[in-house]
């Protein structure tokens, strides 16, 4: 009885890991015809391509950034600002993600002045974003398994200088890897909530309640990035760059 079951599970897993290579095998034929429509300037084929991949739940910031540039070639701003942020949260640190938001948004007509943050929120930003969350996750995990290995030179080492020595590097690998690991943590909560957005609509005016009946607070066009801090019914409470807040249709924006 236990011989057939090990054999199904081998049956099973051996179907499982086909599976998985055929649709691995599939997406990386999608991804290089995409690629190669791209090139050749069949940008709506390169689309279709792209979302195709999609389609099968793989996501990357690769491919993120190269559905947004194809989009920005299609003439769709909007999308292309909403893929290349969605880009830049897997890839925060990645300079030619930035590059091409700043050069996309210039054609967003609503123009924003963030407001200026305190040195040490724009340092701990700047340290955050250094990383993804994988690679935050992997130092994190290497950082761990140095210490374990420290700790044993303090444990059974008898030469006192080792002991020191280890001791102190020691707290110093665990306390790296504690603050990496929550850092891995942060970046995987942005993630996951998703607390951004992009305007959809042509123009929109936002309330100053969930109520199309509240009073007019100021007009903001398609393809602002904003804050989604609160939610009623179908509303949206935001809250954008230049410290400005108030309230729109859900219909209005599309989350990162």
């Amino acid at each position: 009885m236990t011989g057939k079951l090990i054999k199904i599970l081998i049956i099973l897993l051996i179907a499982v890991s086909s599976k998985t290579a055929a649709a691995q095998d599939n997406n990386n034929q999608l991804w290089d015809k995409a690629n190669a429509a791209y090139l050749s300037q069949n940008y709506q084929e390169a689309v279709d391509g792209y979302e195709q991949i999609l389609r099968t739940g793989h996501e990357s910031a690769k491919l993120y950034f190269n559905l947004g540039n194809t989009y920005y070639k299609t003439g769709q701003t909007n999308l292309a600002i909403l893929y290349l942020e969605r880009a830049k949260l897997l890839d925060p640190n990645n300079k030619d993600i930035d590059f091409n938001i700043a050069f996309v948004n210039q054609n967003v007509v609503t123009k924003l002045e963030p407001l200026p943050q305190p040195f040490f929120v724009r340092w701990r930003a700047s340290i955050l974003n250094m990383h993804s969350t994988d690679t935050w996750a992997t130092i994190s995990i290497a950082s761990f398994i140095l210490f374990l290995l420290l700790a044993g030179f303090f444990i059974f080492s008898k030469i006192v200088l080792v002991r020191r020595i280890s001791f102190i590097s020691g707290i110093v690998i665990l306390v790296l890897s504690i603050f990496t690991f929550s850092f891995a943590s942060k970046q995987q909560k942005k993630i996951i909530q998703r607390n951004s957005a992009i305007v959809f609509c042509p123009r929109v005016t936002v309330k100053s309640a969930p109520s199309a009946t509240s009073t007019d607070l100021f007009l903001i066009y398609e393809g602002v990035k904003v804050e989604v801090t609160d939610s009623v019914n179908t509303w949206k409470e935001i809250k954008l760059a230049d410290g400005n807040e108030g309230w729109l249709p859900d219909s209005c924006i599309v989350k990162i």
